[in-house]
């Protein structure tokens, strides 16, 4: 079987868009209940949310049934898929930017709670211990930060995928360190740890597949 061609990261996601809301919310196990325990998850007073990687708005789909007021900043690197989310939800308050969750200024202590469903599943532990800090310095004293996202049970699976991307990057001669998409998941015992390094008080919430749902508190 040849290799997959990489795909930059919002290439990917441009040219998939007309089926991407279907083949999250019926080909990914777990994926549909995930955006509604996301949604239960969030403190239901949040006026202020963090959106990682907000795609078309999956979970905000769902957000926005039980919290119909609260104000969203959503970041994501594929302007297809902001321009789609604009058209679901005209009334609701958003404010999206497009760009580099890992580089877009988040503020300090603005934002009551933060999700992100389906996204970090393509970074390395570095990457993600670096933002997780940057979300927890967001959120103010109590606020919450929910992950939904595909994780794997073992080291060596996750070994695997890791070094895999890195083969095809050289295979084809892509730059190291840039975003393609191919899914590099962190088994869920490093996920917790890497939430707790960066000093939040952390809780496996559920498991179905390989969809995990997360739930990381700010104690101070």
């Amino acid at each position: 079987m040849a290799d997959p061609v990489l795909e930059k990261m919002d290439d990917f996601f441009t040219a998939r868009l007309d089926g991407y809301d279907h083949q999250m919310l019926v080909n990914v196990e777990g994926c549909a209940e995930g955006y509604a325990a996301v949604a239960a998850l969030l403190p239901a007073d949040a006026k202020t949310l963090l959106d990682l990687g907000c795609g078309t708005g999956l979970e905000l789909d769902k957000i926005f049934e039980v919290n119909p007021s609260v104000a969203v900043t959503g970041i994501d690197m594929t302007p297809a898929m902001l321009v789609q989310l604009r058209k679901k939800h005209p009334d609701k308050a958003l404010t999206l930017i497009e760009g580099d969750y890992f580089a877009v200024p988040f503020g300090e202590e603005c934002f009551d709670a933060a999700v992100s469903v389906e996204s970090l599943h393509h970074f390395t532990h570095a990457a993600k211990l670096g933002l997780y800090r940057r979300v927890y310095a967001a959120l103010k004293s109590g606020g919450v930060y929910i992950e939904c996202d595909y994780m794997v049970e073992t080291q060596a699976e996750e070994d695997l995928y890791f070094a895999e991307l890195a083969r095809l990057k050289a295979a084809q001669g892509l730059d190291a360190a840039a975003f393609y998409h191919y899914d590099t998941p962190c088994t869920v015992e490093n996920q917790l740890r890497l939430l707790k390094e960066a000093g939040f008080a952390v809780q496996l919430h559920s498991r179905r597949g390989g969809t995990t749902t997360v739930v990381a508190k700010k104690v101070k």
